[in-house]
């Protein structure tokens, strides 16, 4: 019960105090759950991240329920989801109390502005390391930029980027097991 109790804490700190999305929480989820309580290691961690990232539905609730389950089963789920939904809940209820009467006002507008910059760090952080940890090399560094390029101007679909990225991968995977075994065999 400790450790659901010590789940729900962690996500609900992470939830009050992230703001911009899932992407923008991933620093302190990183810190809280890998740096400081070791919950799961660092190439778990973005693993992980590689996981909720394909999985349908929020990525605040995915990556709590992931963690919550590794450490605590159902209940470890159940409890990082709800401190990871919490804030939120009780967050939109506030702006839905008080926002309405002061959405005109110069200092709530210049918050919210100030507000913006943050959130880009917030996102922008974690993303350097995710590069970092993703060991890309010059031959694979082509890649993001091909399926920006693909995207953007050709209006191909990100649906068929990724499943071009998954038979291409799948074909990389099975040629280099060949090499290997075939290198193996020959001597």
């Amino acid at each position: 019960m400790k450790k659901c109790f010590q789940l729900f804490l962690t996500f609900f700190k992470i939830g009050a105090f992230t703001l911009g999305g899932g992407y923008a929480m991933l620093s302190m989820v990183e810190k809280d759950i890998v740096d400081r309580k070791r919950w799961i290691a660092c190439d778990e961690f973005w693993d992980m991240i590689a996981i909720i990232q394909s999985l349908p539905g929020v990525f605040a609730v995915n990556s709590a329920l992931y963690v919550g389950h590794k450490i605590a089963r159902f209940k470890g789920a159940i409890a990082a989801m709800l401190g990871a939904i919490l804030p939120s809940i009780i967050i939109i209820l506030l702006i839905a109390i008080f926002f309405t009467t002061y959405k005109d006002n110069p200092v709530v507008e210049r918050i919210f502005q100030g507000i913006r910059p943050c959130v880009v760090a917030l996102i922008l952080a974690p993303s350097l390391r995710m590069v970092k940890s993703a060991h890309i090399t010059w031959k694979t560094a082509i890649i993001p930029p091909a399926a920006i390029v693909l995207i953007w101007w050709f209006k191909v679909s990100p649906a068929f980027i990724i499943l071009m990225a998954i038979a291409g991968s799948l074909t990389y995977a099975l040629i280099a097991n060949h090499k290997l075994k075939s290198n193996t065999n020959g001597e």
